[in-house]
């Protein structure tokens, strides 16, 4: 039976070949940054439902995208494939001593710790900042729960969570001072510190926000739906309904979700 893998990287070369495929000649790496982004979003979604298949096929359209960057790559005389593969094998053995060293460890809590020093000490031997790790790529609020992950390691965190909600309230203050003066931009900021804080919060309950926003956002989009179905069954468009009935279908939906 042939190799899938090599099977995957000769095609990708025979689509890269000047008598290949117009489209993937063409690309590049700055080109596949909105397909990489996609094709993760899509794998995402696809982790969140109940179809193996599915699942397996997005898998398949992410890898892709890896072996379509890495032939560009390849071209360039930076790396290829086998490089890659290479590379994140080395690290997986550096990083899991108590696996393939002489070291164990029997605790979640224990290997976390142990991988975050092992990273510390190759960043300290590049002379990188503790956040440079941290990708500006991430959405936001991922973004923010792993920066502060990062800066709490290093002993820059609140005592105690009591510490934290007091630093939210005083940021509602602010914002609501500031979008009183209707500075926009004063409010923006003020509004970027807030929701910091709560990134804060939640991760010291550990939380994680941006599944949690995730999940309201399903939840909204669900109580939304059925107030639109309990309009179209009355006959009444959405935009003509007072505000009083609207909040009266929310907690209806509400409660038909809770159910």
């Amino acid at each position: 039976m042939e190799d899938p893998v090599r099977a995957l990287l000769e095609i990708m070369e025979r689509l890269r070949s000047p008598d290949g495929c117009p489209w993937d000649r063409e690309q590049t790496l700055e080109s596949l940054r909105t397909y990489l982004l996609e094709e993760n979003h899509e794998v995402l979604e696809a982790m969140g439902g109940q179809d193996p298949q599915a699942l397996r096929e997005e898998l398949g359209d992410l890898l892709f995208q890896i072996v379509f960057q890495s032939r560009i790559a390849e071209e360039k005389g930076w790396f290829d494939f086998a490089g890659v593969a290479a590379g994140i094998a080395e690290k997986l053995v550096r990083r899991h001593p108590h696996v393939f060293g002489g070291g164990r460890l029997t605790a979640s809590r224990d290997v976390v710790n142990q991988w975050e020093k092992l990273k510390d000490a190759e960043r300290r031997r590049r002379g990188a900042s503790r956040l440079a790790s941290v990708p500006e790529g991430l959405p936001a609020l991922l973004r923010a729960l792993r920066l502060s992950e990062k800066a709490a390691r290093a002993g820059f965190d609140w005592d105690d969570s009591r510490q934290v909600f007091e630093k939210v309230r005083e940021e509602i203050r602010e914002w609501e001072e500031a979008t009183g003066n209707a500075d926009r931009e004063a409010a923006s900021r003020e509004l970027g510190d807030l929701l910091f804080s709560l990134v804060n919060v939640a991760r010291r309950m550990g939380l994680d926000p941006e599944a949690a926003l995730h999940s309201a956002n399903r939840r909204f989009c669900g109580r939304f739906g059925r107030i639109e179905a309990s309009l179209a069954r009355e006959g009444r468009p959405l935009e003509e309904v007072d505000a009083a009935r609207l909040n009266e279908l929310w907690e209806e939906a509400k409660e038909v979700e809770k159910g």
